[in-house]
């Protein structure tokens, strides 16, 4: 059993930061990659950023330059740090994490949800 805590997030005036953060705990052989997604109102759930196990990202051109998604292996936590923050960056915030099995079989686990609303 694998579970996924999100923390972090809240409401922000436009231009501000915000960290959000996700703690993977349970059963786990290896993290293959982290990441997150985010789902705005009346929208579909979309990739805002992934992080490999080797440190690889990518990032969805919407938050390049203004996101940085971080990883501590040692905590098997994944962060997001946002700063100058806009309105349409509100949205519900998904944290991600694919599991590889000793069987080398992967799983997608999924956080809860946090909830970002900029303000402006």
């Amino acid at each position: 059993q694998v579970q996924l805590v999100e923390s972090g997030g809240g409401l922000v005036q436009a231009g501000g930061s915000l960290r959000l953060s996700c703690a993977t705990a349970g059963s786990i052989f290896r993290i293959v990659a982290m990441g997150w997604y985010r789902q705005p109102p009346g929208k579909q759930r979309e990739l805002v950023a992934t992080i490999s196990s080797e440190g690889s990202t990518n990032y969805a051109d919407s938050v390049k330059g203004r996101f940085t998604i971080s990883r501590d292996n040692t905590k098997n936590t994944v962060y997001l740090q946002m700063n100058s923050l806009k309105l349409e960056d509100t949205a519900v915030y998904y944290c991600n994490v694919r599991i590889a099995t000793v069987t080398r079989v992967e799983y997608d686990y999924w956080g809860q949800g946090t909830q970002l609303t900029v303000s402006s």
